[in-house]
């Protein structure tokens, strides 16, 4: 299903959106702190394939994927987030670099929340991404979110040069 914001539209990934989310995931600027675009859009398709079965394979975790569009119908970037079985969800979210700092982030991540505190039962968010990336850490602390843990830091085995921040959801979160 998807979810409407004011500018855009989170629509459920599937294997069908790899051709034009290569083209989105290409963009050099995102791969500024880590990891590498996808290798070809048949990789990207079949690693969508995986995740379209949206649960992992034992089960213990629903992996929630949508891609962002403008009203326009242009995608723009995904948002995600890993839920497991106590309420917790690891999210992770992508722009473009021509839509960065015009809120598009904020605005995703606000309608995602919404739908994992009214959907999926979640009361904490968490988040890791490079030290470095100060424009990640602004808007998570825009957010709402602070420093993570030490334990939780050792559960998602956060590297030296990463932190992780959290955010405790109340019982039900307004849509955006």
């Amino acid at each position: 299903m998807n979810i409407d914001t004011p500018r855009l539209t989170l629509e459920p990934q599937c294997a069908r959106h790899a051709a034009e989310m290569f083209v989105v995931l290409s963009d050099a600027e995102i791969y500024r702190f880590e990891n590498a675009p996808p290798a070809s859009p048949e990789w990207l398709y079949e690693r969508f394939i995986k995740l379209e079965t949206r649960r992992s394979a034992d089960g213990s975790e629903a992996w929630l994927n949508w891609v962002l569009r403008l009203r326009s119908g242009e995608a723009i970037g995904y948002v995600q987030a890993t839920v497991d079985t106590q309420g917790q969800a690891l999210i992770a979210y992508v722009l473009a670099s021509p839509h960065w700092g015009r809120g598009l982030a904020q605005e995703a991540l606000q309608a995602m929340v919404a739908e994992l505190a009214a959907q999926w039962q979640v009361h904490r968010l968490l988040a890791v991404f490079k030290r470095g990336n100060l424009r990640s850490r602004r808007l998570l602390e825009h957010l709402g979110f602070d420093a993570g843990t030490a334990a939780q830091r050792a559960l998602h085995e956060v590297q030296d040069d990463e932190d992780l921040m959290q955010r405790a959801l109340a019982a039900t979160v307004a849509p955006p």
